[in-house]
């Protein structure tokens, strides 16, 4: 009974550390001017993201009891629903719950970091997911466009920002944003 009980324990902890191994991860990267603080206080509210992501077209926020979610409308007409699972000073992890998109258990974070150079900020988009509906390999690529695109929109926020509070030095964007496909 010991040892049925025992091969029992180990497949149930292999299946679970299975299951998490066929998610997929996609992260991506970018600098930009300006300090972590500054450029959050630009793009880090919840809903700021109709402001520096090129496929949302509006964005509104909502409570049930104590959870925050957004529900975004993208410019081709789609509705993504997401609840904000936690925030840090410079940082939100988020779930989707709702979405056209061919993905399920998505769990995402955007943070920022600083930079090892002076007065720049790395901004990091990571989201771990399961394809539905799709091969792995294009559900990936999908959400490989959505955040190379995000973080794209919150470099051109930050430069935009630096600019104005900086215009003696208007940041030149000599940053190649191939360093938005790194993963």
């Amino acid at each position: 009974m010991r040892i049925l009980k025992l091969a029992l324990a180990t497949g149930f902890a292999l299946l679970i550390a299975s299951g998490s191994a066929y998610a997929i991860t996609v992260k991506k990267r970018i600098e930009a001017p300006g300090l972590p603080p500054e450029v959050w206080a630009e793009v880090g509210a919840f809903c700021a993201i109709e402001k520096w992501h090129p496929a949302v077209a509006k964005c509104e926020e909502s409570k049930e009891g104590d959870t925050t979610f957004r529900t975004l409308t993208l410019k081709d007409g789609g509705k993504i629903k997401e609840k904000l699972t936690g925030t840090e000073d410079v940082a939100y992890t988020y779930d989707i719950v709702e979405s056209p998109l061919p993905i399920k258990n998505y769990k995402s974070k955007l943070w920022l970091e600083l930079d090892d150079e002076p007065d720049r900020t790395v901004i990091f988009w990571q989201s771990d997911f399961d394809a539905n509906g799709a091969s792995d390999e294009e559900a990936k690529k999908i959400v490989t466009g959505i955040l190379g695109d995000g973080v794209k929109g919150i470099k051109k926020v930050a430069i935009t920002a630096w600019d104005a509070k900086h215009p003696d030095e208007a940041a030149s964007d000599d940053d190649d944003d191939d360093d938005a496909d790194k993963k």
